[in-house]
């Protein structure tokens, strides 16, 4: 119905910025440059519906990438919307009818997933699964509900009905459907950084789709240093960055409406849909990118922001704790948390942005 293929190639586009800043301004750091002595290995692939890129130091680098690609990918068939026989599959086909058993890590997630959304007040709710498909934004169906079908399907979104148990959960009304599309990513993240250091890995990081968790510094000692988007270049074909951020040890990860959308008649319309209305979140954010020890947290903090807003969304990261933020509005001003100020670096390319000192 749209053109999907502008789509898909602005999510990959998005993505390829955050490996080439990996790739090309780490060394940028003042830093004497050492000759290579740990092995270094490169993987990209498909998974979870993106692109799977990882840098792995070390003998075992290649090891690591391959146990943490086959674990990235057992856990799509778990956690996927529609991957038959999955975990997610199963809850949403007994919603309304029973509780069904379920692996620990879905379970640990589903808990993430509703502590996140009680800080936020529903803005992160993972029972949009009805208003997700509905759009399709992202798939070669993607459309515009009618207000009539998102006004029958909103009731069905409440993360309250979402009952967890010991080893099951439960949805308590029929028709009622969980998308773990705003916190897999993350979670996965996390498990590909576990079976680095099962193998011995101290050096490595892992970008998937824009989540990009770090492992240690940079084989030299340095820190790896991740750019932070323009999400509005001048041109979408465009790759460019409005900042950096160093780091060790830490998952970046960013929500913004230029990651996945569609245009019609000069309107954007993107893939973060706020629970509360069933249409893409308006908030005055473009795109929060969050630094933390957890890719899952931040993978599920991160859509709770942009859909709350700066000053909303601030206020509950502050209440979470442990999290920092980049915040670029709609008027084009970036703002950072105090815990940034000594590793964000503010890098203009577009000369549009401004950074607001607080």
């Amino acid at each position: 119905m749209f053109d999907q293929k502008k789509l898909r190639s602005r999510k990959l586009s998005f993505i390829g910025i955050v490996l080439i800043t990996l790739g090309l301004l780490t060394a940028c750091n003042g830093k004497p440059v050492q000759k290579e002595e740990v092995k270094k290995f490169d993987s990209t692939d498909i998974a979870m519906g993106t692109v799977i890129s990882q840098r792995v130091f070390g003998d075992n680098g290649q090891a690591a990438i391959d146990e943490a690609l086959e674990k990235i990918r057992s856990l799509e068939n778990l956690l996927t919307f529609n991957a038959p026989g999955g975990d997610v599959n199963k809850l949403n086909e007994y919603a309304g009818k029973q509780s069904v058993e379920l692996q620990p890590e879905t379970l640990l997630i589903l808990k993430e997933s509703k502590k996140v959304a009680e800080l936020s007040g529903g803005a992160f709710d993972v029972t949009v699964g009805p208003i997700v498909k509905s759009w399709g934004i992202g798939t070669d169906n993607a459309r515009i509900p009618s207000e009539a079908e998102l006004k029958e399907l909103l009731p069905l979104v409440n993360y309250k009905n979402l009952i967890i148990e010991g080893n099951t959960a439960y949805l308590k009304q029929a028709g009622q459907m969980v998308d773990l599309g705003g916190i897999a990513k993350g979670y996965a993240g996390d498990a590909a950084v576990e079976v680095y250091k099962k193998l011995g890995i101290t050096s490595a990081f892992i970008n998937l789709g824009g989540n990009v968790v770090t492992v240690g510094s940079k084989p030299d000692g340095s820190l790896w240093t991740v750019g932070v988007r323009n999400p509005r270049p001048a041109n979408e074909e465009d790759d460019q960055i409005v900042g950096m951020i160093t780091v060790a040890d830490k998952a970046v990860v960013t929500a913004g409406d230029d990651q996945r959308f569609f245009e019609v008649d000069g309107v954007r319309y993107h893939h973060i849909l706020n629970p509360h209305t069933g249409y893409p979140a308006q908030s005055d954010l473009m795109s929060v990118t969050l630094v933390t020890d957890s890719s899952l947290v931040a993978d599920a903090l991160d859509t709770a922001v942009y859909i709350l807003g700066l000053e909303k969304g601030r206020a509950m990261l502050e209440k979470y704790g442990g999290v920092e933020a980049v915040f670029i509005t709609r008027d084009k001003k970036i703002y950072i948390t105090d815990g940034l100020k000594d590793s964000f670096q503010f890098y203009d390319e577009s000369k549009e942005y401004e950074l607001v000192e607080e």
